[in-house]
């Protein structure tokens, strides 16, 4: 096996903005791309590869091909034909809703699909941006029935400012959301199940509200997610991997690189997904294979890749993942 990139898949939205066009070095003209999904098995939005052998097939089609080759015996073993991640960048011109995930067992019962645990990354971020993430005070599910009716939730929400390299890891119960001049990576769970909470009042383009989940996520939310700030702590080095992210459901690093580094994946039974936010560098895997890679594009490494060498061309910044 190689590494694998597939073709973005562009969502149009009513809160997207301008920059993934370009931070993609996309020949299109599409207006509001909210959302690049990089890497996708999401039923209807599903990634197609876009070099080698398997140019054309989709990410479900290659896991069922290549089954522990693609993504690991422990993962398989797990998720079966199932592909766990889901790999996004996120433009918002506007606010988005306020929302909140479901964890694995409310998703399972509820929707028969995985949950939602997320992290962002901070890629740009325009002058005053903010993300709400958490609560700022302990309120109890009767005061928040209260305060969505009469438009006072936002009045209990943790806003944080936000600059390019902020991190923040989103567990499924954590209401959120990404406000406006917000751009960011993504990495969640396999599932497109939000709970919309607040929609800022705001009509689609045919001049409808969007739907409201305001009752089913009472049972998702965890009202006790109280802290001064959600912000995700990390080393900033240079040169080596920085663990960011180390939960059950992926682990992420930062590579911020001047100089080449040898990654050892023998011992790791994963895929490894990288995601360029700056820069470019070149990927030569044990095989001979060799990938270049520039901002805005997102690889997958099969987890029969034992080892990789990243060859920066002057300096890039690289997000690693994997399960």
């Amino acid at each position: 096996m190689y590494p694998l990139k597939f073709e973005p898949i562009l969502k149009q939205i009513l809160w997207g903005g301008d920059k993934i066009i370009p931070f993609k070095h996309l020949n299109e003209t599409l207006s509001n791309v909210g959302e690049s999904w990089e890497v996708s098995a999401v039923e209807g939005s599903e990634s197609v590869v876009a070099n080698g052998v398997d140019k054309g097939l989709t990410l479900p089609e290659m896991v069922r091909k290549y089954k522990e080759e693609l993504v690991g015996e422990t993962n398989y073993a797990r998720f079966g034909n199932k592909f766990p991640l889901l790999i996004k960048f996120i433009d918002a011109k506007l606010d988005l809703s306020i929302q909140v995930h479901p964890d694995d067992e409310l998703a399972k019962k509820r929707h028969n699909s995985f949950g939602k645990n997320e992290m962002w990354y901070v890629i740009d971020a325009d002058k005053g941006a903010k993300l709400i993430s958490g609560f700022s005070e302990q309120i109890t599910p009767k005061e928040y029935k209260e305060r969505v009716y009469n438009g006072t939730f936002a009045e209990v929400l943790q806003t944080c400012a936000i600059v390019p390299g902020d991190v923040f890891y989103v567990p499924a119960g954590r209401v959120h959301g990404i406000g406006a001049g917000a751009f960011v990576a993504e990495i969640q769970q396999t599932s497109d199940i939000t709970y919309r909470i607040f929609d800022y009042n705001r009509k689609d383009k045919d001049g409808k509200s969007r739907e409201l989940h305001t009752s089913q996520a009472i049972d998702a939310i965890n009202f006790s997610d109280v802290q001064d700030d959600f912000r995700t702590a990390y080393e900033h080095v240079q040169n080596e991997p920085v663990e960011m992210v180390a939960s059950p459901y992926f682990t992420t690093s930062i590579y911020d690189m001047t100089e080449e580094i040898t990654c050892d994946y023998s011992e790791l039974d994963s895929f490894v997904i990288f995601i360029c936010v700056e820069g470019a560098c070149d990927i030569l895997d044990n095989e001979k294979n060799e990938i270049s890679l520039v901002a805005g594009e997102t690889i997958l490494l099969p987890a029969a890749i034992q080892e990789i060498m990243i060859k920066p061309r002057g300096s890039v910044k690289l997000l690693e993942t994997y399960v």
